[in-house]
């Protein structure tokens, strides 16, 4: 059976803890001059007990941070994940894993196709929105404008009080500015964007020519709103 595609795995290295803390039990008789201090320690913070030798791991912050980013984005963007921490598995299973094959820097993030993501400072949002391509809920379009005279800062300040206009990119060529438009998924139908260009964009005076492109389906590597 295939690798699902949308199921990611983390890589993380925690550490065994050296020491740990460990307060003795209060004495059973007060001393002379002084208060009887009486409790335990905190239970992450105790010694083990007699007989029991296993071991204590804990994660860097880094680590915690970029496991904590990875968590909100799989969730955002339709994928699923396995936290797989390197120093609680076997020791050959460790070492003929292929995905950690000249790995140096935890964590990494593998996809079922090889591609990964390694070391604290790759784990941005930016980074993961690319890792984890996602279909884009919203509906877009772009729309090309032939603009005629007038004042282009002006048409341009015109043009991004409009809430759905997302990015504005000016061309040389037989179009003068290309913007992307953005509508809420309830909203963003093919004659709900034309409606908007002809009304809006089409009312300002200085554009004299457009031509609309609606997808039908879109995918994003760009971060979206949760």
């Amino acid at each position: 059976m295939a690798d699902d595609p949308r199921e990611l795995t983390l890589y993380v290295q925690s550490k065994k803890a050296v020491t740990t803390f460990y307060r003795p039990a209060a004495p059973a008789t007060p001393i002379p001059g002084g208060p009887i201090h009486v409790g335990a320690a905190p239970s992450n913070l105790e010694g083990p007990a007699e007989g029991d030798s296993a071991p204590v791991y804990f994660l860097s912050d880094d680590q915690s941070r970029c496991c904590a980013l990875v968590e909100e984005l799989v969730a955002h963007r339709g994928y699923k994940l396995k936290v797989v921490d390197i120093e609680k598995v076997g020791r050959l299973e460790r070492l003929v894993t292929e995905h950690l094959r000249g790995v140096q820097t935890f964590p990494v993030l593998v996809a079922p196709n090889g591609q990964r993501l390694q070391g604290t400072e790759q784990f941005t949002e930016e980074n993961l929105a690319a890792f984890m391509p996602t279909e884009l809920r919203s509906v877009r379009a772009m729309t090309y404008l032939k603009i005629r005279g007038g004042d282009m800062d002006h048409i341009r300040r015109m043009l991004e009080g409009l809430p759905e206009v997302k990015e504005l990119h000016f061309l040389t060529g037989d179009w003068d500015i290309l913007v992307v438009l953005e509508f809420p998924p309830a909203s963003g139908n093919k004659r709900r964007v034309l409606d908007f260009v002809t009304e809006r964009i089409r009312g300002i005076p200085q554009v004299v020519d457009t031509s609309t492109v609606v997808p039908e389906f879109t995918v994003t590597k760009f971060p979206t709103s949760a």
